[in-house]
C-alpha cells in the first residue's frame, strides 16, 4: 500500500512537492520504499558508508519506521539512512527502556532517483510476526541551507516527535499464512 507524509506545521518544506512511501508486510518483513519529489538536489545526503548499524542516524537526512504490535506499548522504531547505514530499537513504553533491537536486521538499502526526485527503499526481518501491527511512517530531510523538515503520516501537537502514539496510524493486520 501507498501511503502520504506531510511535513510537520513547523517545519515546512517548499523543496518537496510529493512525499509517499509503499508499505508491505509480510510475516516479520517490512518492506518500505520512500518517494521523494521537489528539488532533490537541495536534499543533503550522508556520506556513503559500508552497510551496518550505527547511532545517531536521525541527526541527517533519515528514513524511519516505528512498529507497534496491537494491544501493546512497547514498539521498535527502525532507521535507513541514504548513507547505507540503519539502526533498530525496541522500547518498553512511550521514549522508555531503549535498547538495540538485535533481532531485528535491515536488507540493502538501495538509493535511487534524479535531480527531481529522491527513492530509498529497505526491508526490516526480524519483527513480531504473529502480531497486527500499528506502524508509524517518518522521514527527516535536510537540506543545503541547513533547514530540517519533519514528515510523518500523522503529527502529534507540539514539536515534531515520531515517537509519539498519535502517530501510528497505519494498521497492519498479521500474516494469516
Amino acid at each position: 500500500m501507498r501511503v502520504v507524509l506531510k511535513p510537520h506545521p513547523e517545519t515546512p518544506c517548499s523543496a518537496i512537492t510529493a512525499f509517499d512511501c509503499e508499505v508491505e508486510r509480510e510475516g516479520g518483513r517490512l518492506s518500505l520504499c520512500w518517494h521523494l519529489e521537489g528539488a532533490a538536489t537541495r536534499i543533503v545526503l550522508p556520506e556513503p558508508r559500508a552497510a551496518g548499524r550505527a547511532e545517531g542516524l536521525w541527526r541527517a537526512t533519515c528514513f524511519e519506521a516505528f512498529v507497534k504490535p496491537f494491544g501493546g506499548d512497547a514498539y521498535t522504531e527502525l532507521n535507513a539512512s541514504p548513507s547505507g547505514r540503519w539502526a533498530s530499537y525496541d522500547f518498553d513504553d512511550y521514549r522508555a527502556g531503549m535498547i538495540d533491537a538485535e533481532a531485528v536486521t535491515a536488507g540493502p538499502i538501495d538509493l535511487g532517483g534524479s535531480d527531481r526526485r529522491l527513492i530509498l527503499k529497505t526491508t526490516f526481518d526480524g519483527l513480531a510476526s504473529e502480531a497486527a501491527w500499528s506502524v508509524a511512517i517518518s522521514a527527516v530531510i535536510e537540506l543545503d541551507d541547513g533547514d530540517k523538515s519533519y514528515w510523518a503520516l500523522a503529527h502529534a501537537p507540539g514539536k515534531p516527535d515520531f515517537h509519539h502514539p498519535d502517530g501510528f496510524v497505519l494498521d497492519l493486520p498479521a500474516d494469516r499464512s
